[in-house]
This record gives C-alpha cells, sequence and structure tokens, in this order.
C-alpha cells in the first residue's frame, strides 16, 4: 500500500489532466505547493510502481491502477465531508480541510458503514459527485453562473470548495447546491451580476458567479445543455 503523499499525488494528477488524461509536472508542482524536483521523484516513484507514465512533452498520465487509487482516495474524502456536515454538524466550509486529514486514514469497512449510513449519496455538500463503489466517477457536466443571460433559470448543482472564505459568502447568500436561480441582470465592462435567489434580488461579484456552477432549466422544466462555458465537475477533494 503506497503513503498519503503519493496518494496525494494520485489525486491531484487525476484533478488536474486535461482531456487527453495529461497533466504537466509543474502544474502538479503548483497545486501540491511542492518544488519541481520533489515531483519529479515522486514521479520516478510511481512510474516504478506502475502507477503513472510519462507521456509527450514530459507530462504525466495515470495508469489503470493509478486511476483506481485516486478514485478510491477521492471517495473517502467526498463521503468523510458529507459525514462530517451530516452527522458530525460540521459546516459546509469546514469540511474540506478535515477531510483532507482523514481520508487516507479510513478503512474500507468504515466507507462502506458512512455510506450505507448516509443512505449511499451521490454528491458531496459542494455538489460534487461521489465516485462508486466500483471506482466510476458519474459524468457531471455543468454552466457557469456567469454564462447566463438575463432572464434564464437554473438550478444551482456545485459550488467550488477549495477557498473556505469564499464558501462562507456564498452560503450567506444562500447559493447552496439544488437551490433554483436567476439571472436578472449583468452589468457592463465586468461590474456584478444581480440574481434572485429564494425570492430576493442580490448583487455578486464574477469570481463568486465563476465559483458557481448550475443546470440551465428552460420553460418546460428541462436541462438545457450549451456546449460552451461547461465544467466537469472535480472539486477540490
Amino acid at each position: 500500500m503506497i503513503g498519503s503523499t503519493a496518494q496525494d499525488y494520485l489525486k491531484t494528477i487525476y484533478k488536474l489532466r486535461d482531456s487527453d488524461g495529461l497533466v504537466s509536472p509543474s502544474l502538479v508542482a503548483e497545486r501540491l505547493a511542492v518544488s519541481p524536483p520533489a515531483v519529479t521523484k515522486m514521479v520516478r516513484r510511481l512510474v516504478e510502481l506502475n502507477l503513472v507514465r510519462i507521456e509527450r512533452g514530459q507530462r504525466i498520465a495515470l495508469t489503470p491502477a493509478g486511476e483506481k487509487i485516486a478514485l478510491e482516495v477521492i471517495r473517502h474524502h467526498r463521503l468523510l465531508e458529507l459525514y462530517l456536515k451530516e452527522a458530525l454538524g460540521y459546516s459546509w466550509d469546514q469540511v474540506d480541510a478535515e477531510a483532507e486529514r482523514l481520508e487516507h486514514h479510513i478503512s474500507e469497512d468504515f466507507e462502506d458503514r458512512i455510506d450505507a449510513l448516509l443512505g449511499y449519496p451521490t454528491h458531496d455538500p459542494h455538489g460534487d459527485p461521489i465516485p462508486t463503489r466500483d471506482g466510476v466517477l458519474p459524468a457531471d457536466s455543468h454552466h457557469r453562473l456567469t454564462s447566463l443571460e438575463p432572464g434564464e433559470e437554473a438550478v444551482i448543482r456545485r459550488v467550488r470548495d477549495g477557498d473556505p472564505e469564499l464558501l462562507r459568502y456564498i452560503g450567506s447568500l444562500g447559493l447552496f447546491p439544488d437551490t433554483a436561480i436567476q439571472m436578472v441582470r449583468k452589468e457592463p465592462f465586468g461590474g456584478p451580476l444581480r440574481v434572485r435567489v429564494g425570492g430576493r434580488e442580490c448583487a455578486i461579484g464574477r469570481e463568486v458567479g465563476d465559483s458557481v456552477f448550475v443546470d440551465l432549466v428552460s420553460t418546460g422544466d428541462e436541462p438545457v445543455h450549451r456546449k460552451e462555458a461547461t465544467d466537469v465537475g472535480s472539486g477540490s477533494a
């Protein structure tokens, strides 16, 4: 069994990889706040363990074995986030850091027990999908809130969870997953967005709007899909 540091590398590679399944070592170093030589050393070890491989341009790709471990760690993290919130009363801005500390240390039996206790959930408190027990991460592609046009209605599906302070602010506005929202007005020249949530209108900045992901709703209450301005949910786990 590999250690927690190696697991963090695999999880980070999984989250950062592009549509071709590749990620640059420099991006991994930036995300993990480590030096490029440290990434090189760890990647060499992971190659020896057949968990990653080096592709064109020295970019990194996960092997099937590496992807399996990455998804298992993500599953632990997101189940723990939901357990901490629902069973232990943590707020949604506290659960990420706590789950980060615990995700490497729970047994598969404990994972199964909290999964059952929570009713076999499909998403964590921030709307990120939870990988299945078999290591399948459901497709979860949504639009940024900033892509809505005035008058369009949507349902919030996911909120980025990397910044606790931003999460607290978003929560104070009531912008939680499964909440209905309408774009009222978009001020010009990068100005704020006016949105209607829960019967009240409020102004939010573009940074907040880019951190909230939604499903557009047509007048027939069917999701509307646009090719542009989508984001595949990865979260911070």
